[in-house]
């Protein structure tokens, strides 16, 4: 190859590669609530990921998330909470009704 086809060639590889690593940080991860508790302490996800929170409980429940200024509002059991975490950064989510319901996001 020439050098301006092998920059060519490279710098669509590193958009390419660079393209899938971004599309790996925004997957989505899946946190539950039973016995009035998250099944997970602390998660690591990456920056745009989306975290499902799932209302497997038989009582309601309420996701807060101060750092992001959300409220789910009332989560009735089988309801599910979609939040993306758009900024890195530490997160604690907590239950509004319960508040011993606590746990933490990393977003890298």
């Amino acid at each position: 190859m020439k050098t301006l086809e092998r920059s060519l060639f490279f710098a669509g590889w590193l958009f390419a590669a660079t393209g899938a690593g971004l599309a790996l940080a925004s997957t989505a991860a899946t946190v539950t609530q039973v016995d009035k508790a998250f099944t997970e302490k602390e998660i690591s996800v990456g920056q745009g990921a989306t975290v499902h929170f799932v209302n497997n409980d038989s009582v309601k429940h309420n996701i807060l998330i101060k750092k992001l200024d959300f409220n789910s509002g009332l989560q009735g059991p089988g309801d599910s909470v979609a939040v993306t975490f758009d900024k890195p950064g530490k997160f604690k989510v907590r239950c509004g009704i319960h508040p011993k319901m606590k746990m933490k996001v990393v977003v890298n």
